[in-house]
């Protein structure tokens, strides 16, 4: 039977214990706990068995918490005490040839580097015989390093006819909001018709909803989006195709039922081979072809910058909040976006551009050109 230890807390000692443990919230939960196993093991007030019952807690504790305080005092008792814990795994030269490693091309047959690969390959580099992911990881956090991760950008060398472009582009935004010029951004995107092959089933308490991995591919079709900030409204066509003639069609939308009043409409849209004054002109007869292009103006963004086009962002917003679902067919799609766009145009929603011509030439300062070299 373990020795007895008797609790005999100093007149402080049980002040202290009581306005802790009246305090509330103050204190680890654990640290309160060997609070009050003392406070009722004061004078022998409680048997162990009594203090067992009402803290719901183990004879061992209640056993180590005495001899604690009676060999070493309330402190000690009741506080953890600091420890000392292993030191780190690796050293300085170590952590350079961590970072150097994982900014290096990945081994040959692997996409990108892992934790375990990392690991594996410090242990084949240095004499240490084991190195676990969780090491590598807070390594790798500390050096804001993230090698699986990968972002897509693309833009081209800049020149002077890059920086023109570009610069055209953002003064355009910069301009006040004019109903008799508004600046309408456009632009296509594509969405696959998918089918299911089964009924999917719908979701129920303790159960996510679930649809089979088979399903049917039924073509495709073509979102024509025009957007204008100022407005703050957009408009999404539903095409099979992205022809010349469909594009036509979108502009003489764009002039004759869109903005009827206007005096000439600033389009902002890439350089895909259909967005040209020609398209008009291969669909319609020349003096309506005329007509249209007298009240259009195109702004083009540079090669390779399309996501200078604010409407760019706007379709990631369908994307991600109307098309990420199968849908079958073209009747659907279009009252699913109909849909969409309504509510988000009731709801004022828009965009904030926070690339402005100044913050482009203190971004991009060191990627500019010398703009006295010649045009190739």
């Amino acid at each position: 039977m373990p020795e007895k230890y008797s609790v005999c807390l100093h007149p402080d000692e049980r002040s202290f214990i009581h306005e802790a443990i009246h305090a509330g919230g103050k204190q680890r939960v654990r640290v309160l706990n060997r609070m009050r196993i003392l406070y009722m093991a004061h004078n022998d007030d409680h048997t162990d068995e009594e203090i067992q019952t009402a803290l719901a807690t183990s004879l061992s504790t209640i056993h180590r918490i005495r001899q604690n305080f009676v060999e070493h005092g309330l402190q000690h008792a009741v506080f953890d005490s600091i420890r000392p814990g292993t030191g780190r795994k690796l050293d300085g030269k170590q952590e350079a040839l961590l970072v150097a490693t994982a900014c290096s091309p990945p081994p040959k047959g692997q996409a990108r580097w892992t934790l375990k690969l990392l690991a594996d390959r410090l242990v084949a580099l240095t004499d240490i015989e084991s190195l676990s992911a969780e090491t590598i990881r807070r390594r790798l956090r500390e050096k804001q390093l993230k090698p699986w991760q990968k972002k897509m950008w693309c833009i081209k060398k800049l020149d002077a006819r890059f920086v023109a472009q570009m610069e055209h582009i953002l003064d355009l935004y910069a301009m006040p909001a004019d109903p008799k010029r508004p600046v309408v951004n456009f632009d296509e995107s594509l969405k696959q018709l998918v089918g299911e092959v089964k009924q999917p089933q719908a979701a129920k308490p303790g159960q996510p909803s679930r649809y089979d991995y088979h399903y049917k591919r039924l073509g495709s079709a073509n979102l024509f989006m025009f957007f204008d900030r100022h407005r703050k409204w957009r408009h999404v066509k539903v095409t099979k195709r992205k022809t010349n003639q469909d594009f036509a069609a979108c502009m003489k939308e764009l002039v004759d039922e869109h903005y009827p009043e206007a005096e000439e409409i600033q389009v902002v849209l890439d350089n895909l081979s259909t967005h040209s004054e020609a398209a008009l002109y291969a669909t319609y007869p020349a003096e309506e072809a005329r007509r249209l292009l007298r009240k259009l103006r195109f702004h083009y963004t540079p090669t390779h910058a399309s996501w200078l086009n604010m409407v760019e962002i706007e379709l990631s917003v369908l994307a991600s909040q109307c098309l990420d679902r199968r849908i079958g067919d073209m009747e659907t799609l279009r009252s699913e976006v109909q849909a969409w766009e309504k509510a988000r145009n009731e709801a004022g929603a828009s965009i904030q551009w926070l690339f402005s011509l100044e913050k482009a030439r203190t971004k991009l300062t060191r990627a500019y050109p010398d703009l006295s070299e010649p045009l190739c």
